[in-house]
């Protein structure tokens, strides 16, 4: 049986595979996309509206501007692939592995993205509006000018994100590793004290791997700073009347939540 995958636009056919007969139709699309994964064709536009491509194996596929409206990615691999300016609106990449993918400019509004690795990814510009990241590793993903309004970052590990730009509007941060990351300038901000990087929402801060109310830090006594890190407290002495200074002067932008949490 042959599968042929085709241009969303033009109809033109991008990649034909002869699949075996006894493969189920739901998943000829994903047996045609992995071969053609494999021999590196160009999936440029390509249209893979509501495909079944759960766990496939796509590193580096070329799939930029392609249309995966609803096409479920629980679990695949797409390390390294390239999805800029592709449609995943209301897509489930539950799961996934997106390590160092392109996904610059690409519509990802209300695609389910719980738990997966996106560490290193470039999400610059990307539409992320009502997407859910909850738990989603982000490690040293650069989304820049990306709109994350309303978005679902609970407890995602944001630690040295580019968040300069961003719009994090409504975005849920519950629980959120943000240690190292730049902020907004609006919802989230940030610094770099000496020793340690500081990042502030509305209503918590984290320094280092601690992370309180901003209420909470303010009431810490000497001896529980202490216990947070060896040369904590000295440290503490001379920054705390310096941090209490800049968040009077200059406070996150409530909307962006985060709960007390010490990121394991």
């Amino acid at each position: 049986m042959k599968f042929d995958i085709k241009h969303r636009y033009t109809d033109a056919v991008l990649f034909s595979a002869d699949i075996p007969d006894d493969i189920p139709s739901g998943l000829q699309a994903r047996a045609t996309l992995e071969k053609a994964t494999a021999a590196r064709a160009d999936l440029v536009g390509a249209d893979l509206v509501g495909a079944n491509l759960v766990g496939a194996n796509l590193v580096g596929a070329n799939l930029a501007r392609a249309n995966l409206v609803g096409a479920d990615l629980a679990r695949a691999y797409l390390g390294g692939a390239n999805l800029g300016g592709a449609n995943l609106g209301g897509a489930n990449l539950g799961g996934a592995n997106l390590g160092g993918a392109d996904l610059g400019g690409a519509n990802l509004g209300g695609a389910d993205l719980a738990r997966a690795y996106l560490g290193g990814a470039d999400l610059v510009g990307a539409y992320l509006v009502g997407a859910n990241l909850g738990r989603a590793n982000l490690v040293g993903a650069d989304l820049g000018g990306a709109d994350l309004g309303g978005a679902d970052l609970a407890r995602a590990n944001l630690g040295r994100a580019n968040l300069v730009g961003a719009d994090l509007g409504g975005a849920d941060l519950v629980g959120a590793d943000l240690v190292g990351a730049f902020g907004n300038l609006r919802e989230v901000k940030s610094l770099q004290c000496e020793t340690y990087p500081v990042t502030y929402t509305a209503t918590h801060m984290q320094i280092g791997c601690q992370l309180h109310e901003i209420a909470r830090w303010w009431e810490f006594s000497d001896e529980q700073i202490s216990r947070m890190a060896s040369a904590a407290l000295a440290w503490w002495a001379k920054w705390k009347p310096i941090l209490m200074q800049i968040i009077e002067i200059s406070p996150a932008i409530p909307g962006a939540a985060s709960s007390e949490q010490k990121p394991a």
